[in-house]
Formats: C-alpha cells, structure tokens, sequence
C-alpha cells in the first residue's frame, strides 16, 4: 500500500509531464520548470528534454525531431527554472534545424542542435535487439539494491528509493551492486510508470530525458567504479540521440549500452534503443568526464 508520503504513480506522471512541459514567455523564449523538490545540480536529461521541447515548439507538428547534440558548459541549479532561446536556422523543404541556448542566473549552461524532419519512405536496414532477459523476468533497482548486501553508502541508497516516474530494469548488476570488473557493456529496460499519451512531440521529449540515465556509467563498468564513490567524478560533457521511428515511452524499451574507450579522464558510451518486439527506434552517443579524485570527507 503506497504510503501517505510517497507519491503516487499518476502523480510522479503528471509531474514528469510538467517537467518536458516548457512554457512560451515571449517569441522564440520559453521557461522550463525547475526539478520539482530539487536541489544540487540539475540533471542533463532534464535540460534536454526542455530544450527540445522548446525547439519543437517552433516546429510544425508534421515534422518530428530526429536528431539532436547537446554540449553541457555548466552545471545546472535543480532549484531554479531555466530559460530557453531559440534560433530558428533553417526551414528546408523536409529539414528544419533549430539551435537552442540553456541560460540560468544570465550565463549558458547547455547549447543544442537539433533537426526535424517529414516522414519520407526509404530503403531500410537496422540492427538486431541483443538476446536478453524480459523485463518481467527481472527486478527492478529498487529491489535489487533492497535485496543485497553489498555495503552501499546511505546516500546511494536514498537516491535510489527517491520515486521517480521511469521504472528500470537491469539485465546484469552493475557497480555498486556488483563491483566484479566486466566489458563495458551493460542493458536495461526500462519504461514509464503511466501512461504518457499519443503525442509523438512529449515521447520524444520524454525520450532525450531517459537517454542520459545509465549511459556514462557503462565506461566504468571494467573498472568497477560508481556515481556514489567518494573518490570519482563524474559529469555529461556532451550527449547526442538519433530517432528512427515512433515507439511509446509507457511501454518497455532496451537500452543496449557499450563503452569502446576511456581515458583521459573521459568515458565514451554509445547506446541503441529497441522496442520489446525488437524495432531499433533510436541510437545515442556520449562523452563524460570520469575523473579520480581526493576522496570526499
């Protein structure tokens, strides 16, 4: 029984709904919320999927984003709402490009490139989904870190039991759960926890927002490294999506993640995201800062 201080499931939707929500304040200007009960840094997806939607804003509906790349400059402040300006480049005969600039207390935290384009017919190929486990063969992380005995600290475990209205599910156990050195591959599934709606302009929204949940820490995965290790930092430097084809964020889809390189202080990951009946719908690149640091006091 949910208690009287957690929120409900069609609350966390109607929240995160707001969240991909940005509102028109003035031609090409538009202001999205703060994190709700936020604090500390913003988180990337979030920025994206604001800055997104407030490109797509711009955009005729017939003309949905395939394409976006994002370059984080500054951390975000969750506690605070953050302006979006657009400028619109381009409005081709089946492309439209539009570049978007993030700005909080009057300096640029996030700049994104984006591209919609009219559906058009075309040859096809794509790759196959990876054979894996079913979302309900599996637990959630939630569960899983409920069920372990790994010695965690109690902050981990907080931000694990925050609700939140994106369910996932691993595949295999990642750091810190399971710390044993791996390849730098991991998949998990993952949905939302209601339904989301048939626009296809807040799927995708809603789409860039999750394509920043788990990718920077497939670089770590070799390694054994974690977000909550006193001792690491970690921050998006930049993140990049492709969207192929309409798919529905309140139904499960894979994220299949690889890291082909670390060094430098940096992870490189790319991700591909398939329907549960194997469609591949989108494909993500990002580029982190993983660096050793003087363990925390």
């Amino acid at each position: 029984m949910t208690s009287p201080t957690q929120p409900t499931d069609a609350q966390l939707m109607a929240a995160f709904v707001n969240v991909l929500t940005v509102e028109k304040i003035e031609q090409d200007f538009f202001r999205g919320i703060a994190t709700p009960q936020g604090r500390g840094r913003s988180f990337g997806g979030q920025v994206i999927a604001q800055a997104v939607s407030a490109a797509t804003m711009t955009v005729p509906e017939d003309r949905p984003v395939h394409s976006l790349h994002a370059y984080f400059m500054r951390p975000g402040d969750a506690t605070q709402p953050v302006l979006y300006q657009v400028e619109r480049d381009r409005d081709g005969g089946s492309f439209t490009t539009r570049r978007v600039v993030a700005i909080q207390h009057g300096q640029p935290i996030l700049n994104l490139a984006a591209s919609f384009h009219v559906h058009e017919a075309g040859l096809f190929h794509a790759d196959t989904m990876p054979d894996v486990a079913m979302p309900e063969e599996l637990l959630t992380e939630e569960q899983l870190v409920a069920a372990s005995d790994v010695a965690m600290s109690d902050m981990y475990r907080k931000w694990i039991a925050t609700p939140r209205p994106i369910e996932m599910r691993p595949v295999t156990l990642r750091p810190p759960i399971d710390r044993t050195p791996r390849p730098a591959v991991q998949n998990m599934w993952f949905r939302t926890k209601g339904p989301l709606g048939d626009n296809r302009a807040l799927q995708r929204a809603a789409l860039a927002f999750v394509s920043d949940f788990g990718l920077l820490g497939t670089s770590m995965m070799p390694h054994g490294r974690a977000f909550a290790d006193p001792d690491m930092q970690f921050a998006s430097l930049d993140h990049a999506l492709w969207i192929h084809d309409d798919f529905r964020l309140d139904d499960w889809l894979l994220y299949a993640m690889d890291s082909p390189w670390a060094g430098g202080a940096r992870g490189f990951n790319r991700g591909r995201i398939f329907t549960r009946d194997g469609r591949l719908v989108a494909n993500t690149t990002q580029e982190g800062l993983v660096r050793q640091v003087t363990p925390r006091s």
